[in-house]
């Protein structure tokens, strides 16, 4: 039936091109965004899976930052108690030394100024083991901790190494002297049991250090996982985004003129009345 009120083609043609320009429409903000599900309107339940893990990522992000500060903290430490171990050894170099008979009394003396000063240079290096403001070795804190899961509920701890003078690992005091023979041979014994005890908490950090690494090694592994899975859920393949994008414009090109040819139709009813 031809009627100047209902143009049924038209209304057809008009309802495929409506459909061509969604899907247009939807194709173009994948090839520019490079996402397929770019906010929740696109696909609500996988953007919310994506936004977990996003946050996931962002938590593992803040545990790699904690792991990275205490694994610095320790290898300062590590660096430091290695210093000491060597003057102990010097230390002790100089009590032998010292603790033989047949020396004089100028050349103990000197002897004793050279162990002096490797002492206090413990005590300085003790001091200035430090990152980020937290010592390990001075005996200012027990332990550090790094976070170890994205929700801060685990957390790896590394106890910490007092080796200050006097303390439980370093037994020589800051008056410790060689000035005579009695008390250098009284001290190399004092100076080897230290040197055993800092060897001792070195093996300790040591392993605290390697603790800190395989966590943060797995954790840089997690998250480039999880970003991977990220990716497989929400990224477009821009190589098929690409020939649909072409098809829908040929297909929008055509229902346009589909809509023309429709709209002219009722033109033919004119002819009628010739």
């Amino acid at each position: 039936m031809l009627s100047v009120n209902t143009n049924t083609d038209a209304m057809t043609a008009l309802e495929y091109l409506n459909q061509t320009q969604g899907q247009l429409a939807q194709t173009e903000n994948a090839v520019s965004t490079g996402l397929t599900v770019a906010t929740a309107k696109d696909n609500g339940a996988v953007y919310a899976i994506a936004q977990n893990m996003r946050g996931d990522v962002a938590g593992y992000s803040a545990v790699t930052e904690s792991l990275n500060n205490c694994s610095s903290t320790v290898d300062v430490a590590l660096s430091a108690g290695q210093s000491i171990s060597d003057l102990l050894i010097q230390m002790k170099q100089q009590a032998l030394a010292a603790a033989d008979t047949s020396l004089n009394t100028t050349s103990r003396a000197a002897l004793n100024a050279n162990f002096q000063a490797l002492l206090q240079q413990i005590t300085t290096v003790v001091e200035n083991a430090k990152f980020n403001g937290s010592n390990l070795i001075d005996g200012s804190t027990n332990m550090i901790q790094a976070l170890a899961s994205s929700d801060g509920q685990h957390r790896i701890t590394v106890l910490a190494e007092n080796m200050s003078l006097s303390g439980p690992i370093v037994l020589i005091s800051a008056a410790a002297s060689i000035s005579t023979q009695t008390q250098a041979s009284g001290m190399i014994n004092a100076i080897q049991t230290s040197l055993n005890n800092v060897d001792s908490a070195l093996a300790s950090l040591g392993s605290g250090s390697a603790k800190f690494s395989i966590q943060a090694t797995f954790v840089q592994n997690l998250s480039d996982t999880l970003t991977t899975g990220i990716g497989n859920l929400v990224d477009a393949n821009m190589a098929k985004e690409s020939a649909t994008l072409t098809a829908l414009q040929t297909k929008q090109q055509l229902g346009v003129q589909a809509l023309s040819i429709a709209n002219q139709a009722p033109q033919i009813i004119l002819s009628l009345f010739h």
